[in-house]
């Protein structure tokens, strides 16, 4: 049975449970409510509760676990001559899923009984045959080992199914007749129910921080495996970026620099175009525009946020990359040789970071009190003076706050610096020269059919860690900034 139906049949399984729970409540007390100690619907809600909550938390874990453990039993199948490296090893793996996917739907679809496909040949032009009419497609020859570990794969993934639906089944039945027992005029269902809403609570809430730490430990290791296969010295003092994909790393050049360089290039021309233009859409929209004026250009204005960031790379490459090139080309200034260069990204990025800057100001300074600004008016200061000298200063750690989101923002785009940047890894201070951020080569490095247990695709890794350690960097000199200025302000 599939996870799907077996949530289907837990939320049926929770719905009855509500209605008997509800009603054995009230029969316990000859349906005279004001005896029983929590409302009706808490006791048919605490039987909901035990008989879902319990049985989807282990549904989660299984569906987690189950593939990691069956894919480590699977590999055991695979003889050691078949590979010499785990990228090598992961190839193999995802032939044996295919395989195993294919003649899953080969039984589904009637063309073979489940002996069948437990016993099937490996007669490679009949079952490549078999696995086209279902839609698989195997870019070379099936080995025996391939196969058989496929029908050993197809095996427990059923029989993990199977011991799936039972103990589910199992759990959810248990929590309804425990909860049921319980159920009585005296029993303080409430206060059960909200013990259990606060714990689902608390569980959602570590779910974001056990993601966090997963991604941290993922960058970690990996990051420390590649350092095993290539010198960090390199890494941290080359100036130049020259992976090579032939010969295990080699005569890759894989220098952090140039693309350390190109981000931060572009994220200033970004910030120095969003920066100013967000600050004082800001302060007009919150200190001088009417309310019409307001309601019209405050939505206007948030639209650009909207926008999807392939979009404003087509923006990029079509308008802006275009309208440089015809004033600072051979046949302007004389600067710019291509359409892809650091001013372009950087100028289409700032107009996708107004709305990051803008917004958040416009909130933080709307939020100052009106008692300061009445205040100033009071000892004779001008609107203008107000703004400088009061307000700005009051809403400075919320400002702070905005840039460094649109500074985060700018680090971590992609599909505009692919675009608008080019791929040119250089250190260059010409901004109308091509060049590529730290982004956009950790979606180059990890695309294709490069071996994962390579220097060029673990440097990935290595590179995101470096922004993540950047933008950590940045949230720290922000919560200084922020913590020196509420000092003086409050």
């Amino acid at each position: 049975m599939s996870a799907f139906w077996l949530l289907i049949i837990l939320l049926a399984f929770a719905a009855v449970g509500f209605v008997l729970g509800r009603g054995r409540a009230l029969a316990s007390v000859n349906g005279e409510r004001r005896r029983l100690h929590s409302l009706p619907n808490y006791y048919g809600s605490n039987v909901a509760m035990l008989a879902f909550v319990p049985a989807v938390l282990v549904l989660a874990v299984w569906v987690v676990v189950q593939p990691f453990v069956i894919n480590s039993s699977v590999s055991n199948h695979i003889p050691a001559e078949l590979y010499q490296t785990g990228g090598e090893l992961n190839l193999i793996m995802s032939d044996v899923r295919r395989v195993a996917d294919g003649l899953d739907l080969a039984v589904k679809g009637g063309m073979l009984t489940t002996d069948e496909a437990s016993n099937i040949d490996n007669d490679a032009t009949d079952l490549r045959a078999l696995l086209g009419e279902v839609g698989i497609a195997l870019g070379s020859e099936i080995h025996p080992s391939v196969l058989s570990a496929a029908q050993v794969m197809r095996t427990q993934i059923a029989t993990g199914n199977l011991y799936r639906s039972i103990v589910l089944l199992v759990i959810a039945a248990a929590g309804f007749f425990v909860a049921i027992r319980m159920t009585s005029g005296e029993f303080r269902a409430r206060n059960m129910v909200e013990r259990g809403i606060r714990g689902l609570l608390i569980a959602a809430a570590s779910i974001a921080i056990l993601t966090t730490i997963g991604i941290v430990l993922s960058l970690i290791f990996n990051t420390l495996e590649f350092f095993r296969l290539y010198p960090a010295k390199d890494f941290f003092t080359l100036l130049e970026w020259a992976p090579s994909f032939s010969g295990r790393g080699g005569a890759s050049s894989l220098g952090l620099l140039p693309l350390l360089w190109g981000t931060l290039y572009i994220s200033v021309v970004a910030l120095l175009v969003a920066v100013p233009i967000g600050l004082f859409s800001a302060i007009y929209l919150a200190e001088y525009a009417g309310p019409k004026t307001r309601s019209i250009a405050k939505p206007m204005l948030e639209v650009l946020a909207g926008i999807p960031t392939i979009v404003y790379g087509l923006f990029a490459l079509l308008t802006i990359g275009p309208m440089l090139l015809s004033v600072f080309g051979d046949n302007g200034f004389g600067w710019m040789q291509g359409q892809r260069s650091v001013m372009t990204a950087g100028l289409v990025m700032g107009i996708m970071l107004i709305p990051f800057v803008s917004s958040l100001s416009d909130d933080i300074i709307n939020a100052v009190p009106q008692a300061m600004r009445d205040g100033s008016y009071g000892l004779g200061a001008t609107q203008s003076e107000t703004v400088r000298q009061v307000v700005l200063p009051a809403a400075l750690p919320g400002i702070v706050g905005a840039v460094l989101l649109a500074t985060s923002r700018a680090l971590g785009e992609t599909m505009i610096v692919v675009m608008g940047a080019g791929a040119a890894a250089r250190l260059d201070l010409n901004p109308f020269e091509a060049m590529t951020t730290v982004t956009a080569k950790i979606v180059s490095q990890l695309t294709g059919d490069s071996d994962f247990a390579s220097p060029e695709a673990l440097v990935a890794f290595a590179l995101g860690m470096t922004l993540f350690i950047l933008t950590l960097g940045l949230n720290v000199l922000a919560l200084y900034i922020v913590r020196k200025y509420r000092e003086q302000y409050e």
